[in-house]
């Protein structure tokens, strides 16, 4: 019994009215999740052909809107073949991995070697190696060139010769009659994918791109004072090229993980330090933890909850300059909650024996919680 034909807008997870964008990202994910190469799917092969035909057919207006109006059998009637129905002619599959216009004969143009496309990675490190700068390692998937054919595409010991369909032209015309007139249609030349060559003998590890897919690490040097979600440019470690040695660049965002020591705001940070009642009453010396290590901060006697303290360049390294940013400390003034019957004689004793100068504002500046709650988030 025969197997129903899957409908394309199914095949590929689009509805009808999917705009091109949309078949191109449905096509891209399908064949990097099912291309035999990396699908250990048993019938990968089948599959991956399937959506190649879909996108093939959905990706082109004329033959999109002759399968929305007649299916599958008016493609036939009108003498459409899948191009992708050998997977030795497969010389677009990596625009699927990695991001070049998919069906680089677009239009009848010539398809010539290229450099590759550029490669874009995400690396995460701590705010410390922000401080510090450092250098990372990223675990990338990437077009090589392809170490036997040297990147040509060809056996080794074997050329390539004229596309006797095209004759070297990389595009093929065809006239059709109807009852408008005449009209030529051009389109790239299926036996050479447009290139205008054939090979004798494609080579058989890469099938005639001149690249594989592989995983390499990618080393990084983090510079200090990046922010996080800026992008590092790499050149020349990006995809190899279509038969062509030339790599693009490659693209990494930097992600730096929140620290819970501190809050960032440009190359300044901020932090909070807790005081004991009676620290704070009475001034005592303390550390605070910096990006750099601790440092000893004099609390003077008096000092109100919410008050903040200003460490001059103990912020992080500007990425562009020599400066440092700073680092505001907000004292946070801890109130007992337990308290011995002793413990609260002497606070009830205190308390009997202050008036209203034992708590008078140290100076004009210090006065009001707006103005402290101004300063500790400014």
């Amino acid at each position: 019994m025969a197997t129903a034909e899957r409908d394309y807008y199914e095949v590929l997870g689009v509805p009808r009215n999917a705009s091109d964008a949309d078949i191109k990202r449905a096509f891209r994910a399908l064949a990097r999740e099912l291309h035999p190469d990396v699908s250990s799917a048993p019938d990968a092969d089948g599959q991956f052909r399937e959506v190649a035909e879909a996108y093939e057919v959905l990706s082109d207006p004329e033959r999109r809107a002759t399968y929305d109006r007649y299916g599958r059998a008016g493609l036939r009637r009108g003498g459409f073949e899948p191009m992708f129905a050998d997977f030795g002619s497969l010389a677009d599959v990596f625009a699927a991995f990695f991001g070049e216009d998919l069906l680089g004969t677009t239009g009848g143009t010539r398809r010539r070697s290229q450099r590759g496309g550029d490669l874009q990675a995400v690396v995460e490190i701590d705010l410390q190696e922000a401080f510090t700068g450092s250098t990372v390692t990223a675990p990338v998937e990437v077009a090589l060139a392809c170490e036997r054919c040297g990147a040509t595409g060809a056996e080794p010991g074997t050329a390539s010769r004229v596309c006797t369909r095209c004759s070297g032209g990389g595009i093929v015309r065809t006239v059709s009659q109807n009852v408008f007139g005449q009209f030529v249609q051009q389109r790239a030349c299926s036996d050479c994918d447009g290139l205008g060559e054939v090979l004798e003998q494609p080579c058989g590890v890469c099938r005639g791109e001149g690249r594989v897919a592989g995983r390499r690490e990618l080393e990084l040097e983090i510079p200090r004072g990046i922010h996080d979600g800026q992008q590092i440019r790499v050149r020349g470690e990006g995809h190899a090229g279509f038969r062509s040695p030339g790599r693009g660049n490659a693209f990494v965002v930097v992600r730096v993980r929140p620290d819970p020591r501190f809050v960032r705001d440009g190359d300044d940070l901020h932090t909070a330090l807790r005081l004991t009642m009676t620290d704070a009453a009475l001034g005592a010396s303390t550390s605070v933890s910096t990006p750099a290590g601790e440092v000893e901060l004099e609390v003077a006697p008096g000092t109100q909850s919410g008050d903040v303290r200003i460490l001059k360049g103990h912020g992080m390294p500007s990425l562009r300059s020599s400066r440092m940013g700073d680092l505001y400390v907000r004292l946070d003034v801890a109130i007992p909650s337990q308290l011995t019957d002793e413990q609260r004689r002497l606070l009830e004793e205190f308390s009997n024996q202050a008036d209203s100068g034992t708590y008078a504002a140290k100076s004009d500046e210090d006065e009001g919680f707006f103005h402290r709650l101004k300063s500790a988030l400014r």
